[in-house]
């Protein structure tokens, strides 16, 4: 195991991209009221020495996949700690893993001094994930944040996608394609974390397998300054010059079952909810669901921003 040692400047920029639970963790009872969060009845959020940390003896898993490590390694390094472990204090300044410890080892691997953590005090697990998805409903985060924090729920909580979705009043849909963020080149994530591309034009770009055309794509879009509707008809003609997508291979046939489902998943991802499309012999109807007056008034604004600006006579 290499020595421990600071984050070097960029590895410290990166940490900070993407918070996750971090973010609804307050470290203490005065941040919890700094940022209108509910305090968190047994639990705090610190960066903890690794030397201070244990892992657990009953963790049933031994075997680490040394290429999954290697990935995870590389992904800490480029753009931080996406989702923070849990521990829980068995004697000053001595920790034992709760959850994590793949992100625990890869942070020793990178050579890194602390990593973040959620100190849980509590037996009560389900208090803690249910404060967190309260929190959660409260706290503003950005695209790629959102997207760890529901992951880290869903792997270490047990949580489902569905309660995820009932708990904080989103779609299953909008869970769904949040998460596919996750699937982001570290290039592309950094830039939506802060900000440079909105989660239209990164929803656009996880659909792009090759990671190059994907980086590529992302600088076009942040130097000819394209809407998520130009990208995501580059995106379906092929792009960057590559092989024609399927959506567009379709474009020619006829409006069939699978093409007017083609269109409802394409809809789905727009407004980041489900959308059926059904077609009968003299018309067709689009049923667009929402969870929420809110969700609702999100999708109207996002079916304004589709429509064309009106000319002037």
């Amino acid at each position: 195991m290499s020595t421990p040692k600071t984050a070097s400047p960029k590895a410290g920029r990166a940490r900070g991209l993407g918070r996750g639970l971090e973010a609804l963790i307050p470290a203490t009872a005065a941040a919890a009221r700094e940022s209108g969060l509910e305090e968190v009845e047994g639990a705090r959020y610190a960066e903890i020495p690794l030397e201070q940390i244990v892992p657990n003896p009953r963790q049933p898993r031994s075997v680490f996949d040394a290429d999954d490590m290697a990935e995870l390694v590389h992904s800490i390094t480029e753009i931080g700690l996406l989702q923070p472990i849990v521990v829980r204090s068995v004697a000053p300044n001595r920790f034992e893993l709760i959850m994590g410890e793949r992100r625990w080892r890869a942070h020793q691997e990178a050579g890194l001094a602390t990593i973040g953590a959620i100190v849980r005090e509590t037996d009560d697990g389900d208090l803690l994930r249910d404060a967190l998805l309260e929190n959660l409903h409260r706290s503003q985060l950005n695209p790629l944040e959102e997207a760890s924090a529901y992951q880290q729920l869903l792997d270490d909580f047990g949580c489902t996608h569905d309660e995820l979705a009932e708990r904080i009043g989103r779609s299953r849909p909008q869970i769904s394609n949040t998460l596919r963020l996750l699937k982001l080149t570290p290039t592309v994530q950094r830039r939506v974390a802060a900000g440079v591309l909105s989660a239209g034009h990164a929803r656009a770009l996880v659909s792009v397998a090759n990671s190059e055309i994907q980086d590529r794509l992302a600088s076009r879009v942040v130097a000819e300054g394209l809407s998520v509707r130009a990208l995501e008809e580059i995106v379906a003609v092929g792009p960057e010059g590559g092989a024609p997508s399927k959506a567009a291979t379709r474009r020619g046939q006829t409006m069939s079952a699978p093409r007017l489902a083609e269109i409802a998943e394409r809809l789905s991802d727009r407004y980041d909810t489900r959308v059926t499309v059904d077609l009968g012999r003299s018309k067709g109807k689009v049923v667009i669901e929402f969870a929420t007056v809110d969700d609702l008034e999100r999708i109207v604004r996002l079916m304004g921003q589709d429509s064309p600006a009106p000319t002037e006579t």
